[in-house]
């Protein structure tokens, strides 16, 4: 099955290093394809994009066959923890599942920062977070083997900020928009807590498109939330669907170009044809896509 949901990292100037790194750090995992900006203005390339001229503009990649692409960009979005990466090692499908997490830290760590120690937490007896030296943040896992089985890779959104406490709201949201979508395991935090107002969602995990999610509201202050950094990029096949997942996902015209949006959470979406491709291959494609909101496929 493909995956229509895929994950768009911006990075300032070094996706090839960077992905170059996670290729180097991750088991099973490939460059499937490169796109190049246009070598001139002639060609299509915006004024301010004059220093990438002819320069990688996307990688696309895979990590245990999950589909992420790195965008070769500027300094405008900088990457943060409101969306990291859970990577779940299950030793009821790998019987090294605690050294190959083991392993997997100690290069994701490297020239990078730890959020949470790796050590035994009251939800699993290896657990750490981290983020890696291109600012890209992963929670590693090790799960319950008597658990219900989640995938290798699951984005999680943190809301923070005045988002938080509105973790729930987005999921059941999502899960309205989505199909092949359903809510998960919810965990509340306890009444008890000083971490967060009651009712708020300590964890929840929820499908979309047959691809699992997590979500949580923040027991504590952070000075960041969702930003373009990482954006959610959707394939549609035809321009209906483009047309309905703008309308649901796009909530402020202001953030809304060449396709990328922000929904009511301040998630970045890019909602895109399945034949992207292939449009960006016809004459003047980039210039036209430049003048565009939501992509018009004829307008290509």
């Amino acid at each position: 099955m493909s995956q229509k949901i895929t994950p768009n990292l911006w990075f300032e100037g070094n996706a090839q290093e960077a992905v170059n790194f996670y290729i180097s750090a991750f088991p099973d995992s490939k460059i499937t394809s490169t796109s190049y900006y246009p070598k001139s203005v002639e060609d299509g390339l915006a004024d301010f994009q004059l220093a990438f001229a002819g320069k990688v503009l996307t990688i696309d990649f895979e990590i245990g066959q999950y589909q992420f692409a790195a965008i070769n960009a500027g300094s405008e979005f900088k990457i943060n923890p409101s969306i990291s990466f859970m990577l779940n090692f299950d030793p009821s499908i790998d019987d090294q599942a605690r050294e190959h997490l083991d392993q997997l830290w100690q290069k994701l760590s490297d020239g990078g920062e730890v959020l949470m120690p790796l050590e035994a937490y009251p939800f699993s007896t290896r657990y750490g977070w981290v983020k890696d030296r291109f600012g890209v943040t992963w929670q590693l896992i090790l799960t319950d083997p008597e658990g219900e089985q989640r995938p290798f890779i699951i984005p999680s959104l943190l809301f923070t900020g005045m988002n938080v406490n509105r973790a729930e709201e987005a999921i059941h949201f999502y899960v309205s928009i989505f199909e092949d979508a359903s809510v998960g395991e919810l965990a509340h935090y306890p009444e008890d807590t000083d971490l967060a107002e009651k009712g708020s969602l300590m964890f929840g995990d929820f499908m979309l498109a047959s691809q699992w999610f997590a979500a949580m509201d923040s027991g504590i202050e952070h000075d960041f939330t969702f930003n373009e950094a990482i954006s959610l990029s959707v394939t549609c096949k035809d321009q209906a669907e483009i047309d309905y997942f703008w309308e649901r996902l796009s909530s402020d015209p202001q953030f809304e170009q060449c396709g990328w949006c922000k929904d009511k959470f301040g998630v970045s979406w890019q909602i895109v044809p399945e034949n992207m491709g292939e449009l960006m291959e016809r004459e003047n494609a980039f210039a036209n896509m430049m003048e565009m909101k939501k992509l018009i496929i004829a307008d290509f």
